[in-house]
């Protein structure tokens, strides 16, 4: 059945050639379970490379799987996990955190996606006060839920917030890869030189089939971190598999080139939505996400050739996704489309 390149999620893109490539090649012959493979050994290599010698590496199945065992292996249950409200382990983890970690989220109201020291400091007045949790640590997406990308200087500010007070400061990098490529930073200087403790990092949503890895860019941290990915059920029998794909991703920078395209792409439907009369882009286009306001009457008709969802249903605000294989065609045919649906032609094939 040929289906339709969509805008709902970069989840929903297929596999890069090179990361097919390296899942093919990975699978010929026998090797060790459990990550004692070459394949594994030279993955691990690639992400010290990427953020420093010191960082312990570990691979799972997804990314609720990586969050939830990071933030199990650095808190206790009377800790507290303090996030934005927006945060993927607030609303698409199914209470995930709380029930395997065992510990509370906080989470905070921010108009774009992004923490600031000024709100999480009111937070700790009751340090120390048996009756209330006590905050541990603080959990960042970026690029965040909303599109929009921490400055390394608002990363390295977080950080020395949280280490002053004794926390620590968690990375969701689900799309770290479109962080650093709307930045033009590398990894390291956006976690390791800017203080981050521990970070989710993401593959599946920028090319890869399956797998996220679990990198603790402090290793003291990583003591007993094998004991909490098996008993979360994230050990991957077969690592080999997950560690050729990030292989793939790491070694000739893919992970850039598929990054930089997936933005590009998101700056041209911006663009081209720019000029469609009755549609307002909300956000900042910082990453692959465009935002806009669509009337809901032409909600229903641009779904009948292009799937996205609505993220606020009250104000008809969408959300639309490019991935690493989004063509200009399909920017330039979802713009036409929406044009037609609001009743207006302004904007058509100007892509």
């Amino acid at each position: 059945m040929q289906v339709k390149r969509g805008f709902a999620s970069d989840n929903n893109a297929g596999v890069h050639p090179s990361v097919m490539d390296a899942l093919l090649s990975a699978n010929r012959g026998h090797a060790v379970a459990y990550g004692d493979d070459a394949y594994t050994e030279a993955a691990v290599r690639l992400f010290r490379g990427h953020f420093g010698e010191r960082a312990e590496v570990f691979f799972v199945f997804g990314g609720t799987g990586a969050n939830v065992t990071a933030l199990a292996a650095v808190t206790r249950p009377h800790h507290a996990v303090v996030c934005a409200e927006t945060a993927h382990i607030n609303v698409d983890e199914c209470g995930a955190p709380e029930r395997f970690a065992g510990c509370k989220l906080a989470a905070l109201p921010t108009p774009d996606g992004k923490l600031r020291v000024e709100q999480i400091e009111p937070l700790l007045a009751h340090s120390g006060d048996q009756h209330r949790v006590q905050p541990r640590v603080i959990s960042v997406s970026q690029a965040t839920e909303l599109g929009t990308v921490y400055a390394v200087e608002e990363l390295r500010g977080l950080a020395e917030f949280a280490r002053a007070r004794g926390m620590l400061l968690h990375v969701d990098g689900a799309r770290l890869a479109n962080a650093a490529a709307h930045l033009g930073a590398g990894f390291r200087e956006l976690t390791t030189e800017a203080g981050v403790d521990v970070l989710s990092f993401g593959g599946t949503k920028n090319g890869m089939m399956y797998g996220e890895a679990v990198v603790f860019l402090e290793p003291r941290l990583a003591e007993d971190f094998k004991f909490v990915r098996k008993q979360a059920a994230q050990l991957p029998s077969k690592m080999r598999f997950v560690a050729a794909q990030f292989t793939a991703l790491l070694a000739e920078d893919l992970w850039l080139r598929n990054a930089e395209h997936s933005n590009r792409m998101a700056r041209a439907l911006a663009a081209g939505l720019a000029r469609v009369p009755r549609i307002k882009i909300t956000r900042p286009v910082e990453s692959n996400a465009v935002f806009a306001l669509m009337p809901r009457e032409a909600v229903a008709r641009v779904r009948e050739r292009f799937f996205f969802y609505v993220w606020d249903e009250q104000t008809s605000e969408v959300r639309l996704m490019c991935s690493f294989d989004t063509t200009e065609d399909d920017v330039r045919e979802l713009v036409n489309v929406i044009a037609e649906a609001v009743g207006g032609n302004e904007g058509k094939d100007e892509v």
